[in-house]
């Protein structure tokens, strides 16, 4: 028998390319948002708020999933309100699904604000060395990754299910009105300096510009998730997924400039963030839009500038070690220029960009 999964957040980056990845290898999927989407074929689904815990008892009570995926979180404006919301989203899924006594696994998707604290105190204080590894113990700081993680602990011993969590660098991959979308962005911005004549500048520090590097296709991702969630060696363990490449931005900048036909300023040793570079650029996107019959005007539903301006203004290097997941049997790799690459095709493919 098939196993059945059920994703909350199905319509996220995370959750769009995992149930695409389970599908094609025979799962039952169930996806499950606040505002289901018909883009994914092939998924039932389920229209539920995890912060409602009765609604959402009602929403799957006919489900029997083998297999949950936690791929979703909203952010809050104070780290104790990101715990508050998304432990109690965690735990209310668990709790909901739990008693229809099918369920043998749970993955969890955070990410590496495990090792470089949380928004309100990102990247600062004492931090592990990187290679970031599994076994670095919790920061000293409140953090709503760690009270998710716990949750998902807490439920396992009392429900007898395995678990298993992931940690993502910046995630590449295709999804519209994500929080968190550093491709599609990235995508818009060349797209807008292309077509005004405005210079194609990296928005960050001269760490990242320089530093080594890593980021997550969010099809490995998926393919990740589904091989810790299936095979023994993934039970009860947490993993760091990256794509396997190591890069610099002083590299990376120019071959996304090449995509695009346009040449990359030269860097100014400054930061110069996008949400300041973007901040009157709706009404450009909209005549772009309207230029090139492209199906969202709206450049706020594509671009999360503040997620990408955080990832590349950091002032510290951030790498990823991949041993771990190496050493017991998960060997994908990813080149990340071409992850890159192929979401800014599938963008213009489905008419997001021109």
């Amino acid at each position: 028998m098939a196993p059945t999964a059920l994703i909350a957040g199905v319509t996220g980056i995370v959750g769009n390319n995992l149930a695409s990845q389970l599908l094609s290898n025979g799962w039952q999927v169930h996806g499950l948002a606040r505002h289901p989407s018909a883009d994914i074929k092939g998924v039932n689904f389920i229209t539920a708020d995890l912060l409602d815990p009765i609604a959402l008892r009602t929403a799957v009570a006919e489900l029997k999933p083998t297999h949950v995926f936690i791929t979703t979180w909203l952010r809050q404006p104070t780290e104790k309100e990101n715990i508050r919301v998304n432990s109690a989203m965690v735990r209310n899924l668990l709790e909901a699904i739990s008693s229809a006594g099918t369920l043998r696994q749970v993955a969890l998707v955070t990410g590496l604000k495990h090792y470089l604290g949380p928004f309100e105190a990102y990247g600062k204080g004492t931090l592990p060395a990187t290679p970031f590894r599994e076994e670095q113990p919790r920061l000293d700081l409140d953090n709503f990754y760690y009270a998710q993680e716990d949750e998902v602990f807490a439920a396992a011993q009392r429900h007898n299910f395995n678990w298993s969590i992931h940690r993502p660098h910046t995630i590449i991959g295709y999804a519209l009105g994500n929080a968190m979308n550093m491709g599609v962005t990235l995508a818009a911005y060349a797209t807008i300096c292309r077509e005004t004549g405005r210079p194609f500048l990296f928005p960050g520090s001269a760490a990242q510009w320089n530093s080594l590097t890593d980021m997550t296709d969010a099809r490995l991702l998926a393919r990740h998730l589904e091989w810790a969630s299936t095979s023994p060696a993934g039970r009860n363990q947490a993993f760091n997924v990256v794509n396997g490449d190591v890069f610099r931005w002083s590299w990376m900048w120019p071959r996304l400039a090449g995509w695009f036909g346009i040449t990359p300023a030269p860097w100014s040793g400054k930061v110069t963030p996008l949400e300041q570079q973007l901040a009157d650029a709706a009404p450009i996107w909209k005549r772009i839009a309207e230029k090139h019959n492209l199906v969202e005007p709206d450049l706020s539903v594509l671009v999360s500038p503040w997620h990408t301006d955080a990832d590349l203004g950091r002032p510290i290097e951030v790498v990823t070690d991949m041993s771990k997941s190496r050493k017991l049997g998960f060997l994908d790799y990813q080149p990340t220029d071409d992850s890159f690459f192929d979401l800014f095709t599938t963008v213009r493919q489905r008419r997001i960009i021109p």
